[in-house]
């Protein structure tokens, strides 16, 4: 705890008091602390909840870092298969099908997440297994670490994919062209508003 106040920069009375305050506010152990013998010399572990919470925070932290590279969709249930375990989500001119969410109902708000590399653009339509194939028309273009960032419209909502500047170029896409993206109803992740 000595080494995470100094890496904050704020006190170990501080560190303590907040790792209280978690306890206390969720009731449970975060810490495990063992007295020294004489002269001092404990130690302080975590404890199975709070490697728990550490772990949880890693991936959150994670998450923010790769925030920048998610489509965020704000859409409504249109509507759902139980028995193929599939449902729809609908914003406008926008049709998504994605693996059923059991805590989600019909004409639920959510947030549909989709990450930039999971999204693939075509020339045509094909039949595959990836169950959203949207047209669309590319409305922006920018050159990222030798990668292209491509916005492609489907109606009013803007989807934005990473792509190489070789696919670019077999393609021979530019500002204006009418594509199709592609991308796995499992691709997306869902949030409820």
């Amino acid at each position: 705890m000595t080494k995470a106040a100094k890496y904050l920069g704020i006190s170990y009375r501080s560190v303590l008091y907040h790792i209280e305050d978690i306890e206390k506010k969720m009731e449970i152990k975060v810490i495990k602390t063992f007295k020294g013998g004489k002269g001092g010399g404990g130690n302080t572990y975590l404890s199975s909840n709070g490697k728990k919470i550490l772990k949880e925070c890693k991936i959150i932290n994670a998450t923010i870092k790769i925030r920048n590279g998610l489509n965020e969709i704000k859409t409504v249930v249109s509507s759902i298969d139980k028995d193929m375990n599939m449902m729809k989500i609908k914003n406008d001119d926008c049709e998504i099908t994605l693996q059923r969410r059991k805590e989600f109902e019909v004409g639920d708000n959510i947030l549909a997440l989709i990450n930039y590399e999971s999204i693939f653009i075509m020339l045509e339509p094909c039949k595959s297994t990836v169950r959203n194939i949207l047209k669309g028309t590319i409305t922006e273009m920018k050159l990222i670490n030798n990668n292209l960032r491509i916005k492609i419209n489907i109606g009013n909502v803007g989807i934005y994919c990473d792509i190489t500047r070789n696919a670019s170029d077999d393609l021979e896409l530019e500002l204006g062209k009418e594509v199709y993206i592609g991308f796995k109803a499992m691709s997306i992740a869902t949030l409820k508003l």
